[in-house]
């Protein structure tokens, strides 16, 4: 009995093994930058990134767990909503930051108010403000061109803190914290580092970007179906910048994204505005830089790395009001500028009035002719939202070059400061900046394409890949961590992120310049990353170079995300998008600490994916990252996919057979093909088509119910199921009884 006991035992501790390898070290802190960082590395690595490689996102069903195929269903399912969730939960739900009561352009159109009555004619309530009203007018403007109502009790932000504790001090209303009512969602703001920071804003505007993009790309009618922008069709009235409230076409790809993606850039835009306008910093204090006319040779004005925001309470009704800015860091960091240039550059390809390149941007010109949002210059002779982002890019660009770049050493410093009006760099590099220095900066180059700022930043890109060959490279696929100058190079053990930077920044400037060196050394920087960091038993990567003890953040995981989308959509490495779902399923799943409806759940883990719907999170904890996680790669992981690496074309015996009312056809194709999968009666006539478009390289199951191309139920006998891709052509035999 004591033997059996002992055996019973040491197979529990061995399950307990098998599960729960992964575990959660932080969840206390949220920082916004690594955060936001990671959920727009998984944006990308998304529904984009799916699409680009061959998969049907409408064979999805975020409620059948990874159907058709694990790759499709995290890259389709889980990394788009998991990055939907983190913005959620910043912009709207947390209160991580300053109210967009108090934003510059609701400042503005508040104090443009002639009305004497304004104060409490949207609200209800006067209370002595105008500004609560003015937000409230904005938001039910942005509703009636969505044809979308608001949610309740929102926190919408246009300035995020640094960090937060994301424990919810309250119990979540289950039966309206979806949009009905916000307020159960908010974070303890005494628990909030009350500081801006250039990282945390940045990363938060280009997940901004991220999502209004997608949800402003179309348009919708009253009965929320997706009408296409092809130049001849707009929510506004005919030769009209303003809405046509009888035409039945509303902002957005439905209701709820045009309301949105409305939402989202007026946060972006106001976050511009106020770093623009009130925290450009001359070494003495902070205050606003104009972008028509800024040099940084007739004096920088720069952003810093720390500012203290104090706030007062003014009102019951309304949120605290920032009432002074302290610079408590006066450093310029290359991480922020970088950070907020992202999002800068990438709003400023949406809002530009000249871009006419597919049906999106066709989308997005009734957005920024006026109504809602300002036109630009060129078209009103006054700055428009598509200058502000331009002039923000500029003065973030040339300061970054003329602060940041050491043209004697052709490289980026991580550090630099203003001291009586001249820059003092400071002498190390991280192979990590220098890395996404590249990747972002060469969004840049194609903003800018044939005007002098363009030029100068692909000149620093070509010295900084140069650099990062010369000074940071093995030569053999390794890179170190970074570069002191009159030093060396840090010898010590390479970091995931490190080494992922580096190939993702060599990607990007083997983009821009066409040289095959950085891409060959991508390649071998590749090979090096999945040969010594990633543990295939484990399903895990090593976060540091020989050590089996991974360390993960929101940091490291984002960069691994960023590095194996484009080593798959650059260096074409068929192997990337297997090794990240099964990556992403072993450590994302467990560092995602809570999920709402729009991936399938509805309570009680009900897509079957092992993370908890948010009103069931034990520890009252918003759908967030953990902030680091442990894994033990010397366990193998329990975890089980159906993503193979898939070698060769074949056509596998369904199962069941014989089957009544549904079986599985499995099939798999070695590389991008064009797919066409069909079932035949025994005299040849083709009755059912089940597949007919092009696949990525994989592993497919596909469900047939018995019916024909008319939806009518088949008779019962034997039928031919027949594979056609590329020069394959295979068929078997099953049966159908009924």
């Amino acid at each position: 009995m004591k033997k059996l006991f002992s055996v019973f035992i040491l197979m529990i501790m061995a399950v307990i093994s098998i599960y729960s390898q992964v575990k959660i070290t932080n969840k206390t802190i949220f920082k916004t930058h690594e955060q936001l960082f990671l959920a727009n590395e998984i944006n990308e690595s998304g529904e984009p990134y799916a699409e680009a490689i061959g998969y049907n996102l409408d064979d999805l069903d975020p409620f059948i767990l990874n159907s058709p195929d694990s790759i499709s269903y995290t890259l389709g399912i889980e990394n788009y909503e998991y990055s939907r969730y983190q913005l959620g939960t910043i912009i709207s739900r947390s209160g991580l930051g300053l109210h967009m009561i108090w934003s510059p352009m609701v400042a503005q159109m508040a104090g443009m108010e002639t009305d004497p009555n304004f104060d409490g004619s949207m609200t209800m309530q006067p209370n002595g403000f105008k500004e609560d009203d003015e937000m409230m007018k904005m938001i039910m403007h942005f509703s009636m061109l969505a044809n979308q109502p608001p949610p309740g009790n929102p926190f919408p932000q246009f300035a995020e803190f640094v960090s937060g504790d994301p424990r919810l001090p309250q119990k979540i209303d289950a039966q309206k914290f979806a949009w009905e009512d916000f307020s159960t969602l908010r974070w303890d703001r005494n628990k909030m580092d009350k500081t801006l920071n250039l990282a945390a804003m940045g990363q938060t505007l280009m997940k901004q970007y991220l999502w209004a993009k997608d949800m402003l790309g179309g348009f919708h009618d009253a009965d929320d179906n997706g009408i296409d922008a092809d130049g001849s069709v707009s929510p506004d009235s005919a030769g009209s910048i303003h809405f046509d409230s009888n035409n039945n076409i509303f902002y957005g790809g439905n209701n709820l994204d045009g309301f949105i993606g409305q939402v989202l850039t007026a946060e972006g835009a106001n976050k511009t505005m106020f770093l623009v306008n009130s925290l450009a910093y001359d070494g003495n204090q902070l205050g606003s830089v104009d972008p028509m006319t800024y040099d940084p040779k007739n004096g920088i004005k720069y952003f810093p790395h720390k500012i203290a925001v104090t706030e007062t309470e003014v009102s019951a009704s309304m949120p605290p009001k920032p009432t002074s800015f302290v610079v408590t860091d006066a450093s310029s960091y290359l991480w922020d500028q970088i950070s907020f240039l992202w999002g800068t550059v990438s709003f400023q390809n949406m809002a530009d009035p000249n871009n006419t390149s597919d049906a999106a941007h066709l989308a997005y010109k009734p957005v920024f002719d006026g109504d809602p949002f300002p036109a630009a210059m060129a078209q009103t002779g006054m700055p428009g939202i598509f200058d502000l982002f331009m002039g923000a890019t500029k003065i973030i660009a040339m300061n970054t070059l003329a602060m940041h770049f050491n043209s004697a050493e052709g490289t980026f410093i991580d550090v630099s400061n203003l001291v009586g009006g001249a820059v003092q760099q400071e002498s190390s590099i991280s192979t990590f900046t220098a890395g996404y220095s590249l990747a972002i900066f060469k969004q840049v180059v194609e903003e800018f394409n044939g005007m002098d700022l363009s030029n100068m930043v692909k000149d620093a890109i070509t010295a900084q890949a140069n650099f990062i060959l010369n000074k940071l490279y093995d030569g053999n696929g390794k890179f170190f961590n970074g570069y002191t100058i009159g030093i060396g190079v840090d010898n010590s053990a390479t970091t995931v992120e490190s080494q992922s930077a580096a190939i993702r920044g060599l990607i990007a400037a083997y983009q821009v310049t066409g040289d095959i060196a950085y891409k060959n050394a991508a390649d071998k920087g590749y090979d090096f990353l999945i040969n010594n960091f990633y543990v295939a038993k484990a399903k895990g990567f090593r976060t540091t170079l020989g050590n089996d003890i991974a360390t993960y953040t929101p940091l490291n995981f984002a960069a691994l995300s960023g590095v194996l989308r484009e080593s798959r959509l650059v260096l074409d490495r068929q192997d990337a998008p297997i090794i990240y779902t099964r990556f992403f399923k072993t450590v994302g799943n467990k560092m995602q600490l809570s999920e709402a409806q729009s991936s399938g759940e509805n309570g009680n883990d009900s897509d079957g994916d092992g993370v908890p719907y948010t009103p069931d999170q034990i520890d009252n904890l918003p759908p967030v990252f953990a902030t680091e996680a442990e894994y033990d790669l010397n366990f193998v992981t329990g975890i089980t996919d159906n993503a193979e690496i898939v070698t060769d074309f074949n056509l596998y015996q369904n199962y069941p057979n014989p089957f009544n009312p549904s079986t599985i056809i499995t099939f798999d194709i070695p590389e991008n093909s064009s797919v066409r999968l069909s079932i035949y009666s025994v005299i040849g006539q083709e009755v059912a088509q089940l597949v007919s478009e092009n696949k990525a390289a994989g592993r497919y199951q596909v469900a047939w119910n018995g019916k024909n191309k008319s939806g009518d139920n088949l008779s019962s006998g034997v039928y031919i199921y027949t594979l056609k891709a590329g020069s394959f052509s295979y068929s078997k035999k099953m049966i159908l009884t009924k």
